[in-house]
């Protein structure tokens, strides 16, 4: 069957048609396209790094004086220019091209400064006609020495201009900033590098240019990315750094952070390559609602200018953080791959290059413009000094020049005579000629004797450089560590190896219900902790913590607890929301703990008196400023959020509550301190036990103006004391230190339910209540309103004496909890 064929008329006025041959048309215009993207397009060259476009745009820059002393232009002005002159494509191309090489997460060294709005991971730039550029002080290094031949220049697209082939590059960019493009058949992707380590290898290699790669990889172990991440495992970095294809796996750079005092949560600072907080967060979304995450409550992206970077993915109570973060690196983009496919052009070919390749053609290119470079400085010093000696020689005899040029009929013979004369060549007379006479001076001979022997240095410097490989490579070293110097900056992606990366794979991801105790502080902290052993919160570690546990309950970590309000309300709370906080010698550090606030929202004048668990075995003994008790069934613990457990009078308030059980009220005591320095003691028994709506029975007689300042109910111990506190009631709170007493509560007889009691606490001149009151198993020990240790005097014997002087106002009283 015959190949099919297409007629073609040729130009009009030929009268001829042509036949072509379908399939090799094809061939040849498909060849020819695919030509014009690999070495026109798409593929950086290995010398430069750079693809043609943004070789233009840097040289057009430079060219146009955009330095980075001087102002911004628009970047519609450089775009115009780079069409027009020497790029045949597209402005849409170009500014795209511009606009890459001015943002700093995608270049680990940018080359162009730009001003405005040049976008995001997440978005693009505006337009053109809104931003403004000029080149980046990198950009100099490499398009500087363009004006002294060291580099080939060839016509532009219609022959009217003429560009560089490659650019001098005194930065490997290749390898600093990487490259990714999709020629025809072929693609490239290049990882960025740290500028400081990969001179480093290559002043190494221009030393020892037989180094293997296991010794320049000691120098460069891995890719440096613009936003940091973390590098898991190097065996992919070894293989594309030896063959040139690779694959490498970044994770975000994250931490585990109480962000609020009722959640943790998975602080994100850096990201993968190329991967922006908006990408992320969709990603989480759709795996949320497709039910393959759980545990996450809110995902907000706080990232600005200043402090960069910051994605905070709150974590729900009730899951492990750690195993989390491990379902988020698998089921989005919080770790990627980058496939590194070295390919690059070595001359006019497409290789795939390795490590040791790509610095080898860099540094050769770099010994061939510095070789150029010389030859040109050597060139032009020659020449200025071939005027210099036919200057000095027209001065040695200034009268006889001048006289002769006098009687000379023109220039063309003044030339002659002066090349006969005086020996000199056709430049140095023609040069004689063409200068003004105040040159021709004894200070001008001066200058021009030490410009000689400044020219004849130069010379042989260059000289020696030239013909020495040895000279040629240290001034290449030397520049490279200049350039580093000035340009380098640390590293920001951490490489790890695979096993040194812990798993939390194994962990469940949610938290197991185990045994806690729930605790409150006197400085009003909460948290839980998985010691359920008995606190003493008198201890040394605990003084050293700065603070008292004044409650505790016993619950499981997917338990509630009720907090007892002194408005006479219990409001719930899941114990996974409080902090937990690990044992120190058997005793919690509280000052970790975080403050009732942060968990509910009381009114103004509300506080938390107590603990209680809302169980079937639960129980509550209060009181109340009025002197009213009461014990409270566990049939009253609803399963509300909040609810009231006691009627309460008009201006009476819950000054304690404490957790009872019927079994504890057999043989549990109620103990009342009043304001006016009394106390009554009575058996737990003798209150019987109410429902919700309740208000109570009288527990203590009250003399006109006293209230009840603490409420206390626990087995009597031979350890147990009574604190008192006593001050004016005019002081301001915390101003008045007062006076301490300790006394053993044996000391105190029991008295019936009703009554007044007995006194605890003689004044002293200048007192009239007692601020602040205490009962319990000691040893007792006393804080500030800020938690700082108060020491107590020992235990008097006088049941009704006087106190001691306080060292600071004390604000809480607790001993030894159950």
């Amino acid at each position: 069957m015959a190949r099919p064929r297409k007629a073609t008329a040729e130009p009009p006025g030929s009268g001829r048609i042509v036949d072509v041959d379908v399939a090799q048309e094809m061939q040849g215009s498909f060849l020819e396209y695919a030509y014009s993207v690999i070495y026109s397009r798409a593929l950086p060259d290995a010398r430069d790094g750079l693809k043609p476009v943004q070789r233009r745009i840097l040289f057009q820059m430079a060219q146009m004086g955009l330095r980075p002393d001087r102002g911004h232009v628009k970047s519609a002005r450089v775009v115009g220019e780079v069409m027009g002159r020497l790029h045949p494509h597209g402005d849409g191309a170009i500014y795209d091209a511009l606009v890459r090489m001015a943002q700093p997460f995608t270049l680990r060294l940018p080359m162009v400064d730009g001003h405005g709005n040049f976008g995001s991971l997440d978005d693009g730039p505006a337009a053109m006609r809104y931003t403004e550029a000029r080149l980046a002080q990198a950009a100099l290094e490499m398009t500087a020495g363009l004006d002294e031949d060291v580099v080939d220049f060839g016509p532009n697209y219609d022959g009217r201009e003429s560009e560089p082939s490659v650019l001098p590059a005194a930065i490997p960019n290749l390898l600093v900033n990487g490259a990714s493009g999709i020629a025809v058949g072929m693609a490239t992707t290049l990882v960025p590098h740290n500028l400081g380590e990969v001179i480093t290898a290559a002043r190494h290699l221009l030393t020892h240019p037989d180094a293997s790669l296991a010794e320049i990889m000691t120098l460069v172990p891995g890719p440096d990315f613009p936003g940091g991440g973390v590098v898991i495992g190097l065996d992919g970095v070894r293989e594309a750094y030896e063959t040139g294809r690779g694959a490498v796996r970044v994770r975000a750079r994250t931490r585990i952070e109480q962000i609020t005092p009722r959640r943790r949560g998975i602080v994100v600072t850096e990201l993968p390559f190329n991967v922006g907080p908006e990408r992320v967060i969709d990603k989480i979304k759709d795996a949320v609602q497709a039910k393959k995450l759980q545990g996450i409550s809110d995902v907000v992206d706080l990232t600005d200018g200043e402090s960069g970077l910051r994605l905070v993915i709150e974590v729900k109570n009730g899951f492990h953080a750690e195993a989390l973060l491990e379902q988020l690196f698998k089921l989005t983009p919080m770790e990627d791959t980058v496939n590194v496919n070295a390919v690059a052009l070595v001359d006019g070919q497409p290789q795939t290059l390795g490590l040791l390749s790509m610095l080898r053609v860099w540094l050769d290119h770099r010994l061939s413009v510095v070789r150029r470079r010389s030859e040109f400085r050597r060139t032009k010093a020659t020449s200025r000094l071939h005027l210099v000696d036919g200057l000095l020689i027209a001065i040695l005899d200034i009268d006889e020049v001048i006289e002769l040029i006098r009687q000379s009929d023109d220039a063309a013979s003044a030339k002659e005579r002066l090349m006969a004369v005086f020996d000199l060549s056709d430049v140095q007379a023609t040069y004689i000629l063409d200068m003004p006479l105040r040159r021709l001076t004894r200070f001008s001979r001066i200058e021009l004797e030490s410009e000689r022997d400044d020219l004849r240095r130069e010379i042989e410097a260059l000289t020696e450089l030239l013909e020495d490989d040895d000279v040629l490579r240290a001034a290449v070293a030397d520049e490279l560590a200049a350039t580093a110097r000035a340009h380098a900056t640390p590293r920001r992606t951490l490489l790890m190896e695979a096993g040194a990366v812990a798993v939390a794979a194994a962990m469940p991801l949610e938290v197991d219900d185990e045994p806690c105790v729930v605790l409150l502080s006197s400085t009003g902290l909460l948290a839980r902790t998985s010691d359920t052993r008995p606190a003493l919160a008198g201890s040394d570690d605990q003084r050293a913590a700065h603070d008292v546990i004044v409650a505790a309950v016993p619950t499981s970590t997917r338990g509630d607890v009720g907090l007892v309000t002194s408005a006479g309300r219990i409001v719930r709370l899941r114990a996974l929301e409080l902090p937990a906080l690990p044992a120190v010698a058997g005793v919690p550090a509280l000052s970790a703990g975080a403050p009732v606030g942060a968990f509910v929202d009381l009114p103004a004048g509300e506080s938390v008196v107590g603990l209680a668990t809302l169980d079937e075995t639960g129980g509550i003994a209060l009181a109340t400023a009025r002197g009213v008790v009461k014990r409270v069934v566990p049939d009253a613990l609803q399963n509300k959020d909040s609810w009231e457990i006691v009627r309460l009078d008009d201006g009476d308030r819950v000054i304690g509550a404490v957790r009872m059980t019927e079994a504890d009220a057999e043989s549990a005591e109620l103990v009342l301190v009043t304001s006016d320095g009394q106390l009554l003691r009575f058996p737990a028994s003798a209150v019987r036990p109410q429902g919700r709506a309740a208000g109570g029975m009288a527990g203590v007689r009250l003399a006109s103006g006293a209230e009840v300042v603490a409420f206390a109910a626990f087995t009597p111990r031979e350890d147990a004391v009574v604190v008192t506190v006593a001050g004016s009631a005019d002081a301001l709170p915390g101003t008045d230190a007062g006076t301490v007493k300790v006394t053993a509560l044996a000391e105190y007889p029991g008295k019936g339910r009703g009554t007044g009691g007995v006194r605890c606490h003689r004044f002293r001149a200048g007192e009239d209540r007692l601020l602040v009151a205490w009962v319990g198993p000691g040893p007792a020990r006393a804080a500030t309103a800020s938690g700082a240790p108060v020491a107590l005097p020992d235990a008097d014997d006088r049941r009704d004496g006087t106190g001691i002087p306080a060292t600071a106002p004390i604000a809480g009283i607790a001993g030894t909890l159950r």
